[in-house]
């Protein structure tokens, strides 16, 4: 599991039942949704929803490694790769206990947005500075 030393936010994630397909493996759609819910959990770490500002998903991607079966437990490392004047780019590490490897990779664009104006935003600082401070706190350099 050393795979998620360098992850600040590691979300964990039972994967149930019905997120399996006709062909007995997690769909891929669900993959997108367990990366939300880590994103989520990294951005409650920033308290950014008290924030006056919203973020958007702008391209995502996920690479299937291994199938994936109930019952298990999949541990969702979460961070920031780079930071950008009105995005970031994060990135996913999907690992899984009962196959005690990684299973999935997958990274996002998010943009920040004026909840006003409904456009794209400069990322505050403060923001920035908890997202370096976050990163850091596992020892994780942006690029």
């Amino acid at each position: 599991m050393d795979e998620l030393l360098n992850y600040p936010v590691i979300y964990e994630q039972k994967v149930a039942w019905g997120d399996m397909d006709a062909f007995g493996h997690v769909n891929n759609v669900i993959y997108y949704r367990y990366m939300e819910s880590a994103r989520i959990a990294y951005f409650d770490q920033l308290n950014i929803f008290a924030q006056n500002i919203y973020t958007v998903v702008s391209s995502n991607q996920c690479q299937y490694l291994k199938p994936v079966v109930y019952p298990d437990h999949l541990k969702i490392g979460v961070r920031v790769n780079e930071i950008r004047n009105s995005a970031i780019r994060m990135h996913y590490v999907l690992w899984s206990e009962q196959q005690n490897a990684v299973v999935a990779t997958g990274d996002a664009v998010i943009v920040f947005v004026d909840p006003i104006e409904m456009k794209k935003t400069l990322i505050p600082v403060e923001i920035k500075n908890m997202i370096l401070t976050l990163e850091q706190s596992v020892n994780h350099e942006l690029s």
